[in-house]
C-alpha cells in the first residue's frame, strides 16, 4: 500500500508531546521517586524536556518541537488574581486564532504564538468549561497550587491519550501506560477482567479500561477535577441527533466544506509536514487538498510508498479486496504531480517489530497491523515530522462492510468481532470461573447502545445506523487511533487525522442514511463531496482495507515463533491459553477474523506471540 508525503512549511501552534504527573494532597511529593514517569516516554518528545514541583504536584513534559520552541515550553505557568496555574498539554488546537482573538478581548495578553499559551488562558478565563471551545486533540492537566486542585481533559474523539489511576490517595497520570508503570506504586498485574479484556474483546479496550488492574484510561470527552474530594469525572460532549434539514445539494457542499476545512487547518507546522495515501480515497482526499496549498506556496508534492516483499506476487482479489494499492500509484503520481520514492517491507522486519509495536502501545495489539506501521513511520521520520492520515473516515462516513451489510448490521455484538466462542476457546478454565463468554461482550455491546441518543420518528434503520456510528467511533475507531498514536509517537512522528474533526462527526451523525449511502456505494457522500479532487478511477474506486502482507512466509515465521513458545514450558503465555488452541491455530485456517477484517490467522498468531512477550517483558504479575 502505497504513502505519500508532501513538504510543508507555515506557522502557528502545537505541542506534540508526552506529559505525566503526581498530585499527592495528604504528603511530600519527592521528584526523585517519579523522574522514570517522564523518562520513559522520551519518544513522544525528544526534543524538550521540563518538570515542574511543589510540595504537593510533580508535573512532567517531554517535547516534539513543531511550533515557537521557545515560548511553548512545559510546564508552562500563569498567574491571575493571585492564582498560579501550572499546565501540561499533549495536543494541538485548530482553532488557535478565534480563541486568541477572543481572549485579547477579554484582557489576555500573550508572549508567542504557541497554542498551549492559548490553551492555559483559556483555562484561565473559562475554568473546565474551556474545553467545549476547543477544536483539536488533546490531553492536558492544570495544577492550581492554592485550590489545591488539580483539572484534567481529554478530547472529543479520543485522538490524545490520557492514562491514570489513584493509589493511596494520590493521583497520577501519563500519556501512556508506561509512564503510570514506572511509578514506584504502581505494579504491573492483571486480573480476570484484564484477562477477559485481552481475549474477548481484544485488541479493542472497554472505554475508560487501561487493561492492567486499577489502571484506567480517561474516556474521549471527558473532563476530571482531582481535588479534596477525590477523583471526579463528567462527560462534555456526545453525539446528539438533529434533525436534517438541508437538501443533498446543500449536504454535499456542507461535508466538502468541514473536510477541506478540517485538512487545512491541520496543515500548520513550523516543521516539514506530510500526508498518508493508500491509493484510496479517504487519504487521497486529504493528499489533494495538502497537495494545493502546497502549490500556492510554490512546492511540489513529494511523495513516498510502502508495500511488503512479494505482496504483489500472493494477492488474490476478493469480496473486500478486488485489487492492490499499488495498482493505483503511477494514475495518483501523475495526477498529483509528485514524485515518488518506495519502501518496501521484509517479512522478517514484520515479524520483528511485533515486540516493539508492544513496547509502544503497552499492551499487544493489532500484531503485524501494527508493527507494519511502527516500522513504516520510521522511515517516515527521516523525512518529515509531521504527517496527516485518513483515519476515521469509514466510521464517520459508514465505510467498512458491516455498515452495508444487512445480515451483519442486524446481529447483536460487535461487527468486527464476531468470534467469541471462538476467542474463548483459547482460554484456560480458571479465567473463565462464573463467566458467559457471549454474555461478557453482548453487555458491553448493550451498554454502548442504551447510551446512544436518537430522535422518536427516526426509523428503525436510522436508529440502527446511529448505533452503529456509536460503536465504531467507541470501540473500533479507538484501537486504530490507539494504534496510529502509539506507532507514530514511538517514532518521535506526529501524525494527524483530520476525519476525526468533532464538527464532522457531529453533523454525520445527523444526515441520513440514504444520503451517505448515496448512488447506493459506500461512503457515497463523501465521494460525491470530494468530485474534482481526484481522478475518477480513485474516487470511485471500492474501498480496500488497509494492507497486510499476502506472502505466506511471515505465517512461517510467526508460527515457528509461537511453537518455540508452546514448546518453553515456562512460557507465560500457558498461565492464560490452552495448548490445545494454539495447535489448533497452527495447523487450521479459521475463516473468521479475530479482529476487523485484517486478523485472519497469521495475524492471530502474530498476536499471541505479543500477548506471551507482553507478559514476560512488562513482568505481569497475574491476580
Amino acid at each position: 500500500m502505497p504513502f505519500f508525503f508532501v513538504g510543508i512549511l507555515c506557522y502557528e501552534v502545537i505541542a506534540m508531546c508526552s506529559i505525566a504527573g503526581t498530585i499527592d494532597l495528604g504528603r511530600d511529593v519527592r521528584l526523585m521517586d517519579l523522574a522514570d514517569m517522564r523518562n520513559v516516554m522520551i519518544p513522544r518528545g525528544p526534543d524538550q524536556k521540563g518538570q515542574y514541583r511543589d510540595r504537593h504536584a510533580a508535573l512532567f513534559h517531554h517535547r516534539l518541537c513543531v511550533i515557537d520552541p521557545e515560548n511553548g515550553r512545559q510546564p508552562m505557568t500563569a498567574s491571575a488574581d493571585g492564582r498560579r496555574f501550572v499546565l501540561v498539554y499533549n495536543g494541538e488546537l485548530y482553532n488557535t486564532p478565534e480563541l486568541r482573538a477572543a481572549l485579547r478581548a477579554r484582557g489576555h495578553e500573550f508572549s508567542g504564538h504557541s497554542d498551549t499559551e492559548v490553551l492555559l488562558r483559556a483555562y484561565i478565563e473559562w475554568g473546565g468549561a474551556c474545553v467545549e471551545r476547543l477544536n483539536g486533540i488533546f490531553a492536558f492537566a492544570v495544577w492550581e497550587p492554592e485550590a489545591r486542585r488539580c483539572f484534567l481533559a481529554r478530547d472529543r474523539m479520543g485522538v490524545k491519550p490520557l492514562f491514570y489511576t489513584v493509589r493511596d490517595g494520590a493521583l497520577i497520570f501519563a500519556s501512556e501506560l508506561k509512564g503510570l508503570l514506572a511509578h514506584p506504586g504502581v505494579e504491573p498485574e492483571a486480573d480476570q477482567g484484564s484477562v477477559l479484556e485481552l481475549l474477548l474483546t481484544g485488541p479493542g479496550r472497554t472505554p475508560g479500561c487501561g487493561v492492567f488492574r486499577g489502571l484506567s484510561e480517561l474516556p474521549p470527552a471527558h473532563r476530571a477535577v482531582f481535588d479534596e474530594s477525590g477523583l471526579r469525572l463528567d462527560r462534555y460532549w456526545k453525539l446528539t441527533p438533529a434533525p436534517h434539514t438541508e437538501s443533498l445539494t446543500d449536504t454535499v457542499a456542507h461535508v466538502r466544506f468541514l473536510v477541506t476545512d478540517a485538512i487545512e487547518r491541520q496543515l500548520v507546522s513550523d516543521v516539514p509536514i506530510g500526508t498518508f495515501l493508500s491509493g484510496g480515497l479517504d487519504s487521497g482526499i486529504i493528499s489533494s487538498v495538502a497537495g494545493d496549498v502546497l502549490r500556492r506556496r510554490g512546492r511540489r508534492l513529494v511523495t513516498f510508498s510502502v508495500d511488503y516483499t512479494d505482496n504483489r506476487k500472493f494477492f488474490t482479489a476478493g469480496k473486500f479486496q478486488p485489487n492492490t494499492d499499488t495498482d493505483f500509484i503511477p494514475g495518483l503520481r501523475d495526477w498529483l504531480g509528485c514524485g515518488n520514492i518506495a519502501v518496501t517491507l521484509g517479512m522478517e522486519e514484520l515479524a520483528d517489530a511485533l515486540y516493539e509495536a508492544v513496547d509502544a502501545r503497552d499492551l499487544p495489539g493489532m500484531a503485524d497491523v501494527d508493527s507494519s506501521l511502527l516500522a513504516f513511520c520510521k522511515r517516515i521520520k527521516q523525512h518529515v515530522t509531521v504527517a496527516l492520515s485518513g483515519e476515521c473516515a469509514d466510521e464517520i462516513f459508514g465505510g467498512y462492510p458491516w455498515y452495508r451489510d444487512e445480515t451483519v448490521r442486524a446481529a447483536a455484538g460487535f461487527p468486527w468481532a464476531q468470534s467469541t466462542a471462538w476467542r474463548a476457546s483459547f482460554l484456560r478454565l480458571e479465567w473463565l470461573a462464573n463467566v458467559d463468554p457471549t454474555e461478557y461482550v453482548l453487555e458491553k455491546y448493550r451498554a454502548t447502545l442504551a447510551d446512544t441518543d436518537a430522535l422518536p420518528d427516526d426509523a428503525p434503520l436510522e436508529r440502527r445506523m446511529r448505533e452503529m456510528m456509536r460503536l465504531n467511533t467507541d470501540w473500533f475507531m479507538q484501537t486504530l487511533l490507539d494504534r496510529k498514536d502509539r506507532m507514530s509517537m514511538a517514532s518521535s512522528l506526529e501524525v494527524r487525522v483530520p476525519f476525526c474533526d468533532h464538527r464532522i462527526a457531529e453533523y454525520l451523525y445527523n444526515v441520513p442514511w440514504e444520503m451517505k449511502d448515496l448512488h447506493h456505494f459506500e461512503k457515497g457522500l463523501l465521494r460525491e463531496a470530494a468530485r474534482g479532487l481526484l481522478p475518477e478511477e480513485v474516487l470511485w474506486r471500492k474501498k480496500s482495507p488497509y494492507p497486510k502482507t499476502h506472502n505466506p512466509a511471515y505465517r512461517a515465521i510467526v508460527s515457528e515463533r509461537l511453537r518455540i513458545v508452546m514448546d518453553d514450558p515456562t512460557a507465560p503465555l500457558h498461565d492464560l491459553v490452552r495448548r490445545e488452541a494454539l495447535e489448533a491455530l497452527l495447523e487450521d485456517e479459521n475463516p473468521q477474523p479475530w479482529y476487523g477484517q485484517l486478523m485472519t490467522a497469521p495475524q492471530t498468531i502474530a498476536y499471541m506471540l505479543q500477548l506471551n512477550y507482553w507478559l514476560k517483558t512488562y513482568h505481569v504479575r497475574l491476580v
